[in-house]
């Protein structure tokens, strides 16, 4: 009966939670105490009661959930040693990881289709956004006076954005996959990493362009020729990187083409006055969200052996895209003005300006993080512009 008891009330003490750690240090006294004691070599540690099984044994036995204790004690001591390293260690090695996410494509869509979607970048809106806004200003500003603009052609040329957005990353992909499978943030690309082959990939080109051809064809004619003449710049940017430092130049050229079709759709022809200004206004925009957005491959462009404004400007670059953001927000008060637009939208037009100057001054570029975090913050300026547009129209 002693023997039971004695085996029920160990029992009991190594599965109470609260004794743990006690359990823990017991368990390697016990052992120390084994292995160091020659003239005992069988300590019993309990002298009055009469061992059974086991404990009679040569060796201590150890339950398993000490075992765990003691491999738990470890790992939790090695675990904070190394997040103390981690926090006291550079923050660039940090921001260098790739961190492979989960999307929406990998969730929701059939496994072949997969490759295609991530080709075009569905799971990664912000581009669409930024080629879209061009077009939804020029649109609303083509509006009449106190009406809403024309939500059908708002529609089209969000499709079209869509596509066209999808269409230049497929073009990119191919044309870079050599460039890609050297730099840490586009490795993985599906052309780059192998899942997609050139062939395939460019198939998939020809398929989002009969698509977006399918949207030109409802446009007039005068639209139908300027937008065809933008796929002149979409095949030619990918290559700019390789011949100038200024590919961020070139592609505000590219994505601000909606600034002209957009007025152009409404109305049959593009004013000058009004919509070169907006144009202008675009591309400073892009230099400034693109020149952020590409320190964050500074150092992998450097060894490959490619140019953009992130190398050209160095540290001076938030003095140059400063000058950029001035040059973008003068051009869009111009525009307004030559088309009488009402005062609402300066009002907004001054809140898209504190928060062009916010993401300048608070970027740091030595940041991949928050160089993309700021890059992505870009969609809401397009939003104020927008929405400034909209009620300046209303109230004109």
């Amino acid at each position: 009966m002693a023997s039971l008891w004695l085996v029920s009330r160990a029992s009991r003490r190594f599965l109470k939670p609260s004794n743990s750690f006690s359990r823990t240090l017991f368990a390697v006294s016990s052992t120390y105490q084994l292995t160091t004691n020659s003239k005992n070599p069988n300590p019993n540690p309990y002298p009055n009661a009469t061992l059974l099984g086991p404990f009679t044994q040569g060796h201590r036995w150890t339950p398993s959930c000490v075992e765990f204790d003691l491999r738990l004690l470890a790992h939790i001591s090695s675990s904070s040693s190394s997040t103390g390293a981690k926090n006291d260690g550079n923050r660039a090695s940090n921001d260098a990881k790739v961190e492979v996410e989960a999307s929406w494509i990998d969730l929701y869509l059939p496994r072949q289709a997969r490759p295609y979607a991530k080709l075009a970048r569905l799971d990664r809106p912000i581009g669409t956004w930024l080629l879209a806004w061009p077009c939804m200003w020029s649109i609303t500003l083509a509006a009449s006076p106190g009406h809403l603009p024309d939500f059908k052609m708002m529609t089209l040329f969000g499709c079209g954005a869509l596509l066209l957005r999808g269409a230049g990353c497929t073009i990119n992909d191919l044309l870079d996959r050599d460039i890609d499978t050297m730099v840490e943030r586009t490795k993985l690309r599906p052309v780059a990493s192998g899942l997609l082959t050139p062939f395939k990939g460019l198939c998939f080109l020809g398929f989002q362009l009969l698509l977006g051809l399918g949207i030109l064809l409802q446009l007039n004619n005068y639209s139908c020729i300027l937008g065809a003449s933008s796929l002149l710049l979409v095949f030619s940017y990918p290559l700019m990187k390789r011949l100038t430092f200024w590919p961020q130049a070139y592609l505000g050229l590219t994505f601000n083409w909606g600034a002209l079709l957009g007025w152009a759709a409404v109305k049959g022809s593009i004013d000058p006055a009004i919509v070169l200004p907006l144009y202008l206004s675009g591309v400073c925009w892009t230099l400034v969200y693109d020149t952020i957005y590409a320190h964050q491959d500074k150092e992998d462009d450097l060894k490959v052996g490619v140019k953009s404004t992130a190398l050209r400007f160095g540290d001076s670059t938030k003095e140059w895209i400063t000058g950029f953001g001035i040059m973008c927000i003068s051009s869009l008060a111009l525009s307004g003005y030559n088309v009488e637009i009402g005062w609402p939208y300066y009002a907004f037009l001054a809140a898209a300006s504190g928060q062009l100057a916010w993401q300048i001054w608070t970027a740091d570029l030595s940041s991949r993080v928050d160089c993309n975090r700021k890059f992505v913050s870009n969609k809401w300026f397009g939003a104020i512009i927008f929405s400034g547009i909209l009620f300046g129209k209303l109230s004109s």
